[in-house]
């Protein structure tokens, strides 16, 4: 057998191989959710350039922290943050995960209240619409839900888009 004919076998032998390893860790690699890195201080001047400035005069940085915590932990709580942050596989659902703002608002109201923090509903509102824009700019949550109907279609029938319990008769 001619050299250069070893020289072709071998070659080809070991590009099947990088293709097949490249292959693999390229499929793995697709189904490992990407990760979002949550920096506080980041979130808090985020959120904080995005109040109005009549609620920016009356929180201070540690309370607007507290607040963002609680509203973490209200996300938690919501099965929205895993409890590990690890490179793991995207957990797929056919099911939208949709949360109510006004659910939040009355947590994170609740939270302010216990802490003596001294908001009002628009501005606790505020503050959880920008730690979710937040949230969405470092790829953390999805999109917003256009359609609260046709997501009620979807997620059946006993639940509401808000995710919350439907009033009981």
């Amino acid at each position: 057998m001619p050299g250069w004919l070893v020289v072709v076998v071998i070659g080809g032998v070991l590009f099947t191989i990088a293709a097949l390893v490249i292959g693999r860790e390229a499929r793995r690699l697709d189904a490992i959710a990407p990760r979002a890195v949550y920096i506080d201080t980041q979130a808090v001047d985020f959120v904080a350039e995005c109040l109005p400035a009549s609620v920016q005069q009356r929180v201070t940085p540690e309370e607007l922290w507290e607040l963002l915590r609680a509203h973490l932990n209200w996300l938690h709580a919501k099965g929205l943050v895993p409890a590990v942050a690890a490179d793991r596989r995207q957990d797929l659902t056919d099911a939208p995960v949709v949360i109510s703002e006004t659910s939040a608002t009355g947590y994170l109201l609740g939270i302010a209240d216990g802490e003596g923090i001294d908001v009002d509903d628009a501005a606790v509102a505020a503050i959880a619409d920008g730690h979710l824009r937040y949230l969405g700019e470092i790829g953390a949550i999805g999109p917003e839900a256009d359609d609260a109907e046709a997501l009620a279609g979807e997620l059946g029938a006993g639940v509401s888009p808000l995710g919350e319990l439907p009033p009981s008769a």
